[in-house]
């Protein structure tokens, strides 16, 4: 059995992915910079009324940044496979609510293995303090 050609994504790539996904469009995430080899992808967010905690609180809902960090999770692995992939299980800690800023968001691929992949992901605030913590993993097998 042959093993399937793998096209990693560009930056430009990922971005498009982002871009043109009906629901991942509504994030805004913009892609910053990747490392293939080093397995990173960062990710700005910025902050919009409709991820408000309540209407007027400039505090981000805990949905919108659990979906941030699993989509950027995804992504981190999806750059080196060049194929977007489904989430078997993540998991958030919020350390701190997320006020009034946008967003730099860090993931770091932990495993790309054959069936199951695992990436890191840590969520900062516009003066770079931690504000959440995610782990994810994926199924990696083609087909």
């Amino acid at each position: 059995m042959s093993t399937p050609q793998v096209t990693p994504f560009t930056l430009a790539q990922v971005q498009q992915h982002f871009d043109e996904s009906p629901y991942i469009s509504t994030l805004g995430l913009k892609a910053e910079s990747l490392d293939l080899e080093e397995g990173l992808l960062a990710v700005r967010v910025p902050m919009r009324p409709e991820f408000e905690r309540g209407r007027g609180s400039r505090q981000w809902h805990g949905g919108p940044l659990a979906a941030i960090i699993d989509t950027v999770g995804d992504f981190a692995l999806a750059m080196q496979l060049g194929r977007g992939l489904p989430t078997i299980n993540f998991r958030v800690d919020y350390l701190r609510p997320a006020i009034d800023t946008d967003l730099k968001v860090v993931a770091r691929v932990r495993r790309n293995g054959r069936t199951v992949g695992v990436a890191d992901v840590d969520l900062f605030d516009g003066d770079g303090r931690l504000l959440a913590i995610g782990r994810a993993s994926f199924a990696t097998l083609a087909g």
